[in-house]
């Protein structure tokens, strides 16, 4: 799983959490080394914060897309926001996110959502629907 963040704290919170579930993470300071790393292979899944230096979550999600489209492929990618406002989850599911969690998250509703989107991944690719994520 590649970890987008660049607020140190943010990116420890979110490294405790994932290590609490069993789950081994590559970290990324920015979207641009998010990019960069996920073109590298190797990436099932991406927590993806939005507004970071260099290159933004929505930019490096667009590109990644962009990306799959001409490769094949899809890895889902969560978008992880302080955004909370009505009409921001859509917003992110229309940019090419998969999900979306609110700061400051909770090991529970991290957990559920992993699930949720992994299951999802795993249904589209075995020719089902993902339930509209």
């Amino acid at each position: 799983m590649l970890v987008v963040e660049d607020n140190e704290m943010n990116l420890q919170y979110v490294r405790g959490l994932l290590t609490k579930l069993g789950l081994t993470i590559v970290e990324a300071r920015n979207g641009a080394e998010g990019l960069e790393r996920w073109q590298q292979g190797g990436i099932d899944l991406i927590l993806m914060d939005i507004q970071m230096p260099v290159l933004s979550g929505d930019q490096a999600t667009h590109l990644i897309r962009e990306q799959e489209q001409q490769q094949g492929g899809h890895v889902p990618i969560i978008a992880l926001t302080a955004y909370a406002l009505r009409g921001d989850r859509e917003r992110f599911l229309a940019g090419g996110f998969d999900s979306y969690l609110a700061k400051p998250l909770s090991l529970m509703l991290l957990r559920e959502e992993l699930l949720r989107v992994v299951a999802g991944h795993r249904q589209g690719q075995n020719g089902g629907t993902d339930g509209g994520a």
